[in-house]
Order: C-alpha cells, then sequence, then structure tokens
C-alpha cells in the first residue's frame, strides 16, 4: 500500500469513528503528494471529518516572526502553498519580497495575477531578513551578510548553518502551560514547542470551524492567528545562532521564553523579550 493511499485510509476511518478533525502530518502533505490534502477531500465530498494541513498557521507564525520595521525580505527555497501566500501577503503590506531567480520570480508573479508592485527580482543578497524553505543551498547561505536572519517557512530546518548569522526555528510555538506530559514535538525543536502544522489541527477542533483547511485553500491568517494565542499558544521570538548551537547528537537545548501578560494577548509579540539557555 502506497503513503498516499494510507493516508486516504487514515482519513476514511478517522471519519466512520467520528472524528471531528484530522490534521495532516509533516511527511502526510505536499503538493506532489496529495495536493495538500485536497486530494482526498476532492475523492469524497461527504467527509465530515475536516482536514487540516496547517499551512495558514505556519503563514502566520512566519509573518510574526520577521521583525517589525523590515522593508524588505529575500524569499529563497522551493516554492510551497505557504511560500505562495507568504508573499502575496508581504506585498499587500507593503514590504518588498525579493527572489534571485527569474523563474520564481514569473511564478509568483502570475499567481498575483500580475498586479503586485512589490514584487522584484534581486541582484544581490543583502537582505538581512531571508525567507527560507527546502532546496537553499549552503552556496546561496554563504553569500548572506553577517548578521543575517534567516527565517524557514519550511517543515524541516536548513541543513547548513552559518556561524555569524541568525536562525529562526521552523514555523512553532509554545504550547499552553496547562498543557502536561508533553516533551519534544520534534527533535530540532525545543521541549513543549509544537510544529504550527500540529497546533492548527487543535486550534480547528478547539475552534470548532466547520471547513476543511487544505487544497489551495487558506483560513483567514490573521483569524488562525488570534485564535491560536486567545488559546494559549505562544510565539517563540528569539533567532538562534548557529554558534551557540550544539552539533552533536543527540543535544537537547531549551528556549526560557516570556509569558503574554493576561488578558493581553494580540496578534503582536510578547510584553517580555526570551533568552536562549542550551543544555547538554
Amino acid at each position: 500500500m502506497t503513503i498516499k493511499k494510507m493516508i486516504e485510509e487514515a482519513i476514511l476511518d478517522a471519519d466512520r469513528k467520528g472524528i471531528k478533525v484530522l490534521s495532516l502530518g509533516l511527511m502526510n502533505q505536499g503538493q506532489e503528494l496529495n495536493i495538500y490534502g485536497g486530494l482526498y477531500v476532492s475523492r469524497h465530498p461527504k467527509l465530515k471529518v475536516k482536514v487540516v494541513d496547517g499551512s495558514s498557521l505556519a503563514v502566520a507564525v512566519v509573518l510574526n516572526s520577521i521583525p517589525k520595521g523590515t522593508t524588505q525580505v529575500l524569499l529563497r527555497g522551493k516554492l510551497t502553498k505557504v511560500a505562495y501566500a507568504l508573499a502575496f501577503t508581504l506585498c499587500q503590506q507593503g514590504i518588498k519580497v525579493a527572489t534571485i531567480h527569474k523563474d520564481d520570480y514569473m511564478k509568483l508573479k502570475n499567481s498575483f495575477n500580475n498586479s503586485e508592485t512589490n514584487l522584484i527580482i534581486a541582484n544581490n543578497y543583502t537582505q538581512m531578513t531571508w525567507l527560507v524553505g527546502d532546496e537553499l543551498t549552503e552556496e546561496e547561505q554563504l553569500k548572506a551578510s553577517k548578521g543575517t536572519l534567516f527565517i524557514p517557512y519550511s517543515q524541516f530546518p536548513p541543513r547548513k548553518y552559518r556561524k555569524d548569522c541568525f536562525y529562526h526555528c521552523t514555523p512553532a510555538m509554545l504550547i499552553p502551560s496547562r498543557v502536561e506530559n508533553v516533551h519534544s514535538c520534534e527533535d530540532w525543536l525545543p521541549r513543549r514547542v509544537m510544529s504550527a502544522w500540529r497546533i492548527a489541527g487543535i486550534v480547528h477542533s478547539l475552534e470548532g470551524w466547520s471547513e476543511h483547511d487544505c487544497s489551495y485553500t487558506m483560513h483567514n491568517i490573521d483569524k488562525v492567528w488570534c485564535s491560536t494565542l486567545q488559546h494559549g499558544f505562544q510565539p517563540l521570538t528569539v533567532p538562534i545562532k548557529e554558534s551557540e548551537l550544539c552539533n552533536c547528537f543527540p543535544c537537547f537545548w531549551a528556549l526560557v521564553l516570556g509569558f503574554f501578560e493576561q488578558g493581553k494577548r494580540t496578534s503582536g509579540l510578547p510584553s517580555k523579550m526570551t533568552s536562549i539557555a542550551k543544555v547538554k
């Protein structure tokens, strides 16, 4: 049985059991694999279980990780549903989105119906904030300026690192303090930090949303972000410098995060900054 068929069987089994929401795992979605889960929704239009790929929250997490005052970002890596949504939203916000390769530029421009003027082709790598996905090369990273901030929009972190640059983790959030018996969600994330793609299914269920969040559709990003904060999930706001990482495996490192003041959770950054501690 192929992985595609196994995912379909899992969805149908969940539907038979009365499951309300099924969240696709990191390796269980993609354009080539199943159209971000949309393949199963189109095959089974009477599904009662809601299929969530988590892209809407992943976009929200990345957007809220970009430093305030940023006027231009470099988008580099494989163009995915998340990448297209990021580029479109940032352009709408007046932030210039630069690409290096003309084919990426044309794909993005065509997806915007050729109407977006904040999308540009860059002839250098001087942008201090990079949004990066799969297929980012070591050669490209070596061209970045010292102090560049790399923010992944991919499900898995970049393989190579610059010792004089900063790296945000993949789209993820700190889980509510009331949630117990949770350790590491992924082996590259700190304890009690969960991938946005997984959190999205939880929030979808808690909110009782009645539509699917998969295929090429996107939920209202601001709505998803605010709802996630209201349920106690908190953003990670400190990028990680490569020199602060332990290169051996396994290693454990933790983030000491500031908490939102009660009743003041908004779509902005936490009221207190965070710091990093490494545990060996």
